[in-house]
C-alpha cells in the first residue's frame, strides 16, 4: 500500500478563500473506491494501491474545473514502500514511540 499526499490549489478563483473547493474534494474522495484518506490543515493523505490513488488524485484534480476554476494546480508526494506493509497511522506511532509518547 502507498501513501500519497496531495495538494489541490484551484487558481483565479477570485476570493483567497479554497474551503469550499476543499469540502468539494473531499466529497469526491468519498466516492473513490479502494483508498482511505484523511484531511489535514494544508494538504490530505491518501492511503492504497498506487492505481488507486491515481485515480482519486485525477478525480480531484479535475473537481475544481467543474466548480468553474479555470487553472489547477496540484502537488503529489508519493511514499510507496514494498518491503513491509505500512500505514500512515503506523509511521506516527514509529515517531511517537521513540519520543517516549507511547508506553
Amino acid at each position: 500500500m502507498a501513501i500519497a499526499e496531495v495538494t489541490v490549489i484551484p487558481i483565479g478563483t477570485g476570493s483567497t478563500s479554497l474551503s469550499s473547493y476543499v469540502a468539494d474534494l473531499q466529497k469526491v474522495l468519498e466516492q473513490q473506491p479502494g483508498i482511505t484518506f484523511t484531511l489535514t490543515s494544508m494538504s490530505t493523505i491518501i492511503e492504497g494501491s498506487l492505481d488507486d490513488i491515481f485515480s482519486a488524485v485525477r478525480a480531484i484534480h479535475e473537481a475544481p474545473f467543474h466548480s468553474g476554476a479555470q487553472r489547477v494546480s496540484t502537488s503529489l508526494k508519493i511514499d510507496d514502500r514494498r518491503d513491509k506493509a505500512g500505514s500512515s497511522a503506523q509511521k506516527l506511532r514509529s515517531v511517537q514511540e521513540k519520543l517516549g509518547e507511547l508506553g
